[in-house]
């Protein structure tokens, strides 16, 4: 989609010119910004708090390198439940949120219920983890794991 031709409801070229620049560098100063998109500072202030407010800026993060930091091993995972009931769902959902290790949980269409994105540290950590977490998840009957044995492309953002 050419959103420069057609942007979504409730932004302009210039609020799509604000989310690609601050989706590069959201260390960026306003005035910085206002440099960028060719506004006042104090107009893009005001867009940024609308871009918030109105939920299209959902918050801001430091990308961390997970090699350095003991999480240099990420594994999917496809969850099969036994059964695809409401009380089996939720309770799977809350206890993929009380482990760290999983950093993403997806609801899928297909052959499988869930997918999830893990990282742990190696190996030896994810037989742990799979010991005493994905297995032990309430509701799974069946998993299959894809090790990734290298990240060709990773692109946090969303295309605008």
């Amino acid at each position: 989609m050419d959103w420069d031709a057609h942007p979504p409801e409730g932004l302009d070229r210039i609020d799509l010119r604000i989310l690609r620049a601050l989706q590069q560098d959201a260390r960026m100063t306003h005035q910085k910004l206002a440099d960028e998109v060719h506004l006042s500072a104090s107009s893009v202030h005001e867009r940024v708090k609308r871009l918030q407010r109105e939920g299209f800026i959902l918050g801001y993060r430091a990308q961390l390198n997970p090699d350095k930091l003991g999480a240099a091993l990420m594994v999917f995972v496809e969850v099969l439940l036994d059964r695809t009931v409401h009380d089996v769902m939720d309770t799977f959902k809350g206890a993929v949120q009380a482990r760290p290790e999983i950093l993403e949980c997806h609801l899928v269409a297909g052959g499988f219920d869930y997918l999830l994105k893990t990282r742990v540290a190696d190996m030896a950590a994810y037989r742990e983890f799979i010991g005493s977490g994905i297995w032990t998840l309430p509701g799974v009957r069946e998993t299959r794991t894809y090790v990734v044995m290298e990240e060709v492309k990773c692109e946090p953002g969303v295309r605008l």
